[in-house]
C-alpha cells in the first residue's frame, strides 16, 4: 500500500466522521495501520483552536476565523500528516483546506484566491489524494446534529450560510474531479461504506503504477 492522503468534507451532520472510522476499522483489518486526524485539531496547539473556533460565547472576526483556522492547519501538516506520509502511512483526515474554501469562501464570502494563497501557505502545498464529499442537504444535516445535541458555534449559523457552504463544496468537486468523490450521505451506512472502499482502492491501485 502506498503513502495515501484522504480527506473528509461535508456539511453538518453528514456522516463523514462515522464514515472515516468505519474505512480506518477496514484498513486496520488488513493489517495497515493509518493515521487519523482531524481539523481543526490534531495536536496540541490545534485543539486548542478547535475550543475557540467552536465556542459559542465567542463572537469571532471572519478573518481572525480563517488566521486561527491556518495556523492549526500548519502545526497539523507540519507535526503529524507530512511526517505520517513521509513514513510510507494512510493518513484519514477529518475536513483539510477545501472546508476553509466551503465555509470560509462560500459561507463568509471572503475572497476564495485569498483563502487558496493562505492554504498553500499553511500546507506547503500538500494536496490530498483522495477527496470524498459527503454531500447532505443543510436542513438535514443540521436537524441530525440537534438530535445529537452536539450543536456548536458553527451549527447556529444561518441555514443560509450552510447552503453557501454545501454550494462551493460542489463547486469544488466539479472543478476537481480527479480527486474528489462525492456522496449521497443519505445512503444507508453499509453500502456507502463499501463505496469509500472500492473507490480507496482504487485511487490505492493507481498510486503504486
Amino acid at each position: 500500500m502506498p503513502r495515501l492522503f484522504v480527506t473528509f468534507e461535508g456539511g453538518e451532520g453528514s456522516g463523514k466522521t462515522t464514515q472515516l472510522a468505519r474505512l480506518a476499522e477496514r484498513l486496520r483489518s488488513t493489517g495497515l495501520d493509518p493515521v487519523l486526524t482531524r481539523e481543526p485539531g490534531g495536536t496540541p496547539l490545534a485543539e486548542g483552536v478547535r475550543s475557540l473556533l467552536l465556542d459559542s460565547a465567542l463572537d469571532t472576526d471572519p478573518m481572525a476565523e480563517v488566521f486561527l483556522m491556518e495556523a492549526a492547519r500548519a502545526d497539523l501538516v507540519a507535526k503529524v500528516i507530512r511526517p505520517a506520509l513521509e513514513a510510507g502511512r494512510v493518513v484519514l483526515c477529518d475536513r483539510y483546506a477545501d472546508s476553509t474554501l466551503a465555509y470560509q469562501g462560500g459561507g463568509r464570502g471572503i475572497d476564495l484566491e485569498l483563502l487558496r494563497v493562505l492554504n498553500r501557505a499553511a500546507t506547503s502545498g500538500l494536496v490530498p489524494d483522495l477527496t470524498l464529499l459527503f454531500d447532505v442537504d443543510p436542513k438535514i444535516g443540521l436537524s441530525r446534529r440537534g438530535a445529537e445535541g452536539r450543536t456548536n458555534r458553527l451549527d447556529r449559523e444561518p441555514l443560509a450560510f450552510h447552503e453557501r457552504a454545501r454550494s462551493q463544496f460542489l463547486t469544488l468537486a466539479r472543478a476537481e474531479p480527479e480527486r474528489w468523490t462525492v456522496l449521497d450521505a443519505g445512503s444507508a451506512l453499509e453500502p456507502l461504506a463499501e463505496r469509500i472502499w472500492a473507490r480507496f482502492q482504487e485511487v490505492a491501485q493507481a498510486l503504486r503504477r
